[in-house]
């Protein structure tokens, strides 16, 4: 599966952090020949750490709005393939300091952009933005890519941003053959291995852990819950069909959940509670606390019938692999729990896709 990554030069930036860290050991897996460019990983708990990825790729420890540094990068390791996933990825962070969230996101992004112009060997560009480009109108049904981008908080807004770079720079340099870059959009990704600041699965781990009751601000909030694999095959399928020029349009591609897995925030935690064994929540609302979406989700029918991409997990499936990370990271060999949740979900999409 994604044979065609075997031995190629695939940059990961972000790749210290969590989704990073699966893409990264995906493509282990596959044989690519990975190079990453990040800042240190938050905890000796995340992914990255506890998998030992820094001894198993090039890494690159360095900060993505450091034009000179990533072109040197560039220039030395002449990767193929980029994905782009270093950001500052937190809204709530953004309200605390929207200036390294904007220079970080949206100048970062610039970054990798005009290196890659530049880049002699660098052929495929895939930019990993996040479902809150949209201007979210809480209304049911799902964004497509070309509903109108907008954004709230700093977080959203700085990500926006990036994506009418993104647009720009395919339009003035990239509009006629050779190099392809595309942003790909998705919503809340869970998974083993996020240990981040004000995000729901990390809270409610942590407090089970130290057994004290889980805080949830938003209980209604809704969102479209999907396992880390989900929208990581999805980004590599569309790689795949880019470097095979199966697929020769640029843009951007959403990658989100079915419908049945868009549950509330009061629901998800009941469920963690009970997969747990244990645990107690209690609502804590903030009327000052900053603004967050109610509901979001995404219009996946464009890479359902360009890619043939569907998700394949159910919520309790997700949420079996989250969870079996969760529970087992303090005394099992996590690079190898990785391997074998990344291994189940290709023999899952070989089952359900018919190939």
């Amino acid at each position: 599966m994604f044979d065609i990554y075997k031995n190629k030069q695939v940059l990961v930036t972000g790749h210290t952090g969590f989704k990073g860290s699966w893409l990264t050991l995906w493509l282990l897996k596959i044989g690519a020949k990975v190079v990453g460019y990040a800042l240190d990983p938050k905890t000796a708990k995340d992914n990255f750490v506890l998998c030992d990825l820094e001894n198993k790729i090039k890494d690159y420890r360095e900060d993505i709005r450091d034009y000179q540094t990533l072109t040197k990068v560039f220039n030395k390791e002449e990767p193929e393939i980029i994905f782009h996933l270093a950001a500052q990825p937190l809204v709530l962070d953004s309200y605390e300091n929207p200036l390294y969230t904007i220079e970080t996101n949206t100048q970062g992004t610039a970054n990798v952009l005009e290196a890659f112009r530049h880049s002699k060997k660098s052929k495929i560009l895939i930019i990993i933005t996040t479902d809150k480009v949209y201007e979210n109108l809480e209304w049911e049904w799902g964004y497509r890519e070309s509903d109108q981008l907008g954004g709230s908080d700093p977080y959203s807004a700085s990500k926006a941003a990036a994506e009418v770079l993104i647009s720009s720079y395919q339009r003035s340099f990239f509009n006629v053959g050779g190099k392809k870059i595309v942003s790909v959009r998705a919503g809340n990704v869970i998974g083993g291995g996020d240990w981040s600041e004000n995000r729901l699965i990390p809270d409610c781990v942590k407090a089970i852990e130290k057994n004290e009751k889980i805080i949830i601000r938003n209980p209604n909030s809704t969102r479209p819950w999907q396992h880390v694999l989900e929208p990581l095959g999805g980004y590599l399928l569309l790689g795949q069909k880019l470097l095979e020029e199966s697929l020769l349009e640029s843009g951007a591609w959403n990658f989100g959940p079915v419908f049945s897995n868009i549950i509330t925030v009061e629901e998800l935690v009941s469920e963690i509670i009970n997969c747990f064994g244990y645990g107690e929540y209690e609502i804590r609302s903030n009327k000052n606390a900053p603004k967050e979406s109610n509901f979001l989700s995404l219009d996946i029918s464009k890479a359902n019938r360009k890619l043939n991409w569907q998700p394949l997990l159910t919520f309790n499936e997700t949420l079996k692999f989250t969870l079996q990370w969760y529970k087992n990271y303090k005394t099992n060999d996590i690079y190898k729990l990785c391997f074998d949740q990344i291994e189940e979900f290709e023999n899952l999409w070989k089952l359900r896709n018919g190939k």
